[in-house]
C-alpha cells in the first residue's frame, strides 16, 4: 500500500485543528488502498494548538506532531515539514481549512495517471476582495518578469511526488520559495481549480509584513529584472538630466536678463532623483539581502519535539 503524507504548518489554529483532521480521516476512509500520515508542523503557537494535536495524536497513531523552538516564519516551516515526510507522494495544505481537505481524492487520481505534481489553483476566492486582488496582481507582476513560468493563483496546495521531494532536499535553500522550487523543478503539472472558502474560525497570521516578505522573495529568487530596471532608468535619467541642462543652458543664453532659473526646479529635480535612488538602493539591498540570507546557511528551523514519528518504522515493518 502506498503511503501518502499530509503536511500541516500551523500557528495558533487551535479551534481548526480538530476538524481538519476529521475532514483529512474522512478522505481516507474513502479511499482503503492509501496508508497516510497528517505531519502538523508548529511555529510556537501560543494558544492551545500543540496540546490539542498531542490529544488527538495520543489516539490516533497517523497523527504526527514536529514543535518548533520558536516561530521560523511560513516560508521555512513548511518546506521543513514537507522534507521530513516518509510518503510516496506529500500533500502541503494550509490548517485553516482554506485548503479543501476533499480535493486530496482527485490529487491521487490525477498522480496514479502519471503526473507527479498536482496543484490546486484558486480562480476565485470567497475572502476579502481587496486582497485577492492583490495578491492577483503580484502573480501577474511576479509571473511577468519570472525567468521560469510561475502558476498564477497557486499557494503551494498540492501534492508531490517522491522524486519531486528528493529535489527540493538536494536543492538545499535555507529559505525557500516553495511555489518559485515547484516550478523551478519544471515537471509537467496538473492543476485542479477550486473556490477557496472563508476562513470560518480563527484570524489569518498573514500581515503586510509576511506578504511584503514572500513578495521580495519571489522576486529576488526568480528575477533579475529589477536590477537591470535600475541600470536603464539611471542611463535614463542621466540622459534627461543632460538634455535638461542643455536646455536651460540655451535659454540663459538667448534671454539673459529675462530668463531666470529659479530654485523651485532645483528642489523639485532634488527630490525626485532622491527618492528614484533611495528606491533602487531598497531594491539592491532585498538582493544583497537574500544573498546573505544564503551564505548564513541556517537551517530551516530547530526542533523541540517530535511526537508519534517513531511509529513510522513500527507501521513500515508491519505493512
Amino acid at each position: 500500500m502506498k503511503l501518502i503524507s499530509i503536511v500541516t504548518p500551523c500557528y495558533n489554529e487551535e479551534e481548526n485543528i480538530e476538524p481538519l483532521t476529521e475532514r483529512i480521516r474522512a478522505v481516507f476512509t474513502r479511499l482503503p488502498q492509501y496508508r497516510y500520515e497528517h505531519i502538523f508542523i508548529d511555529n510556537a503557537s501560543t494558544d492551545a494548538t500543540v496540546e490539542k494535536i498531542k490529544a488527538l495524536a495520543s489516539g490516533d497513531p497517523h497523527i504526527r506532531l514536529i514543535v518548533n523552538s520558536r516561530n521560523f516564519g511560513h516560508i521555512r516551516s513548511p518546506v521543513h515539514a514537507v522534507l521530513q515526510a516518509r510518503g510516496d507522494a506529500v500533500v502541503a495544505m494550509s490548517s485553516d481549512l482554506q485548503d479543501p481537505p476533499e480535493l486530496i481524492s482527485d490529487f491521487l487520481q490525477k498522480w496514479e495517471a502519471g503526473f507527479r505534481i498536482v496543484i490546486g489553483v484558486k480562480p476565485k476566492s470567497r475572502e476579502s476582495l481587496l486582497f485577492f486582488l492583490t495578491r492577483r496582481l503580484f502573480y501577474r507582476i511576479i509571473g511577468r518578469i519570472s525567468e521560469i513560468r510561475l502558476v498564477e493563483n497557486y499557494t503551494g496546495f498540492g501534492l508531490y511526488d517522491r522524486a519531486v521531494i528528493e529535489i527540493m532536499r538536494r536543492m538545499d535553500d535555507p529559505y525557500p520559495y516553495f511555489r518559485g522550487m515547484i516550478s523551478e523543478i519544471g515537471f509537467e503539472y496538473a492543476e485542479i481549480p477550486f473556490e477557496q472558502p472563508r476562513r470560518k474560525r480563527g484570524i489569518s497570521k498573514n500581515n503586510f509584513y509576511t506578504l511584503y516578505d514572500l513578495a521580495m522573495l519571489g522576486i529576488t529568487t526568480h528575477s533579475k529584472v529589477p536590477l537591470r530596471l535600475a541600470a536603464m532608468a539611471g542611463f535614463m535619467l542621466a540622459f534627461l538630466s543632460l538634455m535638461v541642462a542643455v536646455g536651460y543652458f540655451i535659454a540663459k543664453l538667448l534671454w539673459w536678463d529675462r530668463f531666470s532659473v529659479g530654485v523651485a526646479p532645483l528642489i523639485i529635480s532634488l527630490f525626485f532623483f532622491s527618492s528614484v535612488q533611495l528606491f533602487f538602493i531598497g531594491i539592491l539591498g532585498e538582493y544583497i539581502g537574500s544573498i546573505h540570507t544564503q551564505v548564513l546557511k541556517r537551517p530551516l528551523v530547530i526542533e523541540v519535539e517530535r511526537v508519534n514519528f517513531d511509529q513510522q518504522d513500527q507501521e513500515g515493518q508491519q505493512t
